[in-house]
């Protein structure tokens, strides 16, 4: 995974809504047809419809092969409601092929046993940590040959597949993908006169705005940053980066912890500031991503910080708001003029490197169905006209699996254009965006150690917050910095 800030200033705001990692990562966290790879196992090739071409010899539509797949939450009924076609159509194509949708969902504290007992799913989702952990561990799949001999491979979006290209080897397929950013409850401004800021914002808006919709007594808050689980280190490591800060080092052979900096002290003074000045954040703090993005669609916070699409999905489809009303603003830059870094974070697809090749080769297959697909992108506009008769709104990822300026990349946009429930992403909002990856080592192990950090500082005022940062610091170095060996 590469270390360098990306600058998204062209983002589109659509994005094909395939299944999704759980991650939330935080979000959180989802495809066409394909060559045939060089390999004599390797499946037929496909035409864009998604039908078989001419077979080679060793054809993979005739061999019997079952393989496990990820399969989306029950709460995820519209999702639910694209794979289950997804495997239909799949079954048309390869009516060999046992599918099989597996209940797991991925966890890096899982990940290990799973693999001991063999009971990982032959294709399961990752999210953008996981790529440099999951090929060292050997729990990840080398299916560079395969991707190799992809007719698409070209037409990945570079800025999400790249984050599982290692050194010459590829370990993952990415799906969709986002830079993190604040979701805007307007309604709740406008309530309290509070003006709505720039896009082009800073932290002292975003603090000034929190400090003026907040409303204990009504048990509404300002702004709800996530305070348990992963993702509270994970939501704070944007002020990080908004402050210059950088989560590791990386060099002369060695990987040193760098966010106990005087950027990090910077970023976590401000969220002694919204706790404690501002008192803005919610009494209990103690939130997860589901708990504080629940927390905005149900209306008790104006702001919550997350990889767009998840918050503006719950807050227009459970929540009962309405478009105009739910503003998606890049992450507040640290003073006038910086710039509005996010996390840029995304959801994958990994195969089982203990799956044997005929599986690994269906499950690429899988995989890759309906990317640059018509069928896939009519399996989509279904679903678009379904949410649309159930009066309910299709909200696309931020970032797509393909090129924006590929030609599927407009054949999606027209689709999208036909639709007035399609959320629409604002322009200006987007144009700003400035994504920069996460960590290349123990970016989970990293969040959970700040979780603790942050924790202190929302349940104790006056908490030393360079202290809990060096602390930390020395946690990391020591239970896991010190062992890697980087190449």
């Amino acid at each position: 995974m590469r270390k360098t800030s990306i600058t998204l200033a062209t983002l589109a705001a659509s994005a094909l809504l395939l299944s999704a990692c759980g991650g939330n990562n935080n979000n959180n966290a989802s495809s066409s047809s394909s060559a045939a790879p060089a390999s004599s196992s390797a499946a037929p090739s496909t035409e864009a419809s998604g039908s078989p071409s001419a077979a080679p010899a060793d054809d993979l539509t005739q061999k019997k092969v079952t393989i496990s797949i990820y399969y989306p939450t029950p709460d995820l009924v519209e999702k639910r409601a694209l794979e289950d076609d997804k495997i239909k159509r799949f079954n048309e194509v390869y009516p060999n092929v046992t599918i099989v949708k597996s209940d797991w969902q991925y966890n890096p504290n899982e990940i290990g046993m799973k693999m001991g007992a063999g009971e990982a799913p032959t294709l399961f989702n990752t999210y953008a940590t996981e790529g440099k952990f999951l090929a060292e561990k050997g729990w990840a799949a080398d299916i560079t040959d395969l991707f190799n001999a992809y007719q698409y491979k070209d037409q990945m979006n570079p800025i999400l597949q790249d984050q599982f290209i290692l050194g010459d080897k590829v370990y993952g397929i990415a799906q969709q993908g986002y830079v993190t950013g604040t979701v805007v409850n307007k309604k709740l401004l406008d309530d309290k006169g509070v003006a709505v800021p720039s896009y082009d914002w800073t932290w002292d808006d975003m603090l000034k705005t929190a400090q003026g919709v907040a409303d204990p007594g009504k048990g509404i808050a300002g702004i709800a940053p996530m305070g348990k689980g992963n993702e509270a280190g994970w939501n704070w490591t944007n002020f990080l980066f908004e402050a210059g800060g950088e989560i590791q080092n990386v060099a002369d052979g060695k990987v040193t912890s760098a966010f106990n900096s005087d950027a990090g002290v910077k970023a976590m003074d401000f969220y002694n500031k919204l706790a404690w000045e501002a008192k803005a954040i919610p009494k209990d703090w103690a939130l997860g991503w589901g708990d504080a993005v629940g927390a905005f669609a149900q209306g008790r916070t104006a702001m919550v910080i997350a990889g767009p699409d998840g918050p503006v999905d719950q807050a227009l489809n459970q929540g009962g708001m309405k478009p105009e009303d739910v503003l998606v603003y890049p992450m507040p830059a640290a003073q006038a003029g910086g710039k509005h870094t996010g996390v840029l974070g995304g959801d994958f697809l990994v195969i089982n490197p203990n799956a044997t090749k005929d599986e690994q080769a269906i499950a690429f297959q899988y995989a890759v169905f309906d990317y640059f697909s018509d069928k896939g992108l009519a399996s989509v506009e279904e679903n678009i006209q379904a949410r649309k008769k159930d009066n309910k709104y299709f909200i696309p990822p931020v970032i797509q699996y393909f090129k924006d300026d590929s030609e599927y990349g407009k054949k999606v946009r027209d689709v999208y254009a036909k639709y007035d429930n399609v959320y629409q992403y604002n322009a200006d909002s987007q144009a700003l965006l400035d994504g920069k990856p996460e960590a290349q080592y123990n970016t989970q192990d990293y969040y959970a150690t700040m979780t603790n950090v942050i924790q202190e500082v929302f349940s104790k005022k006056g908490t030393d917050v360079k202290a809990q940062l060096d602390a930390a610091a020395k946690t990391m170095q020591s239970k896991f910095y010190d062992a890697i060996k980087p190449e």
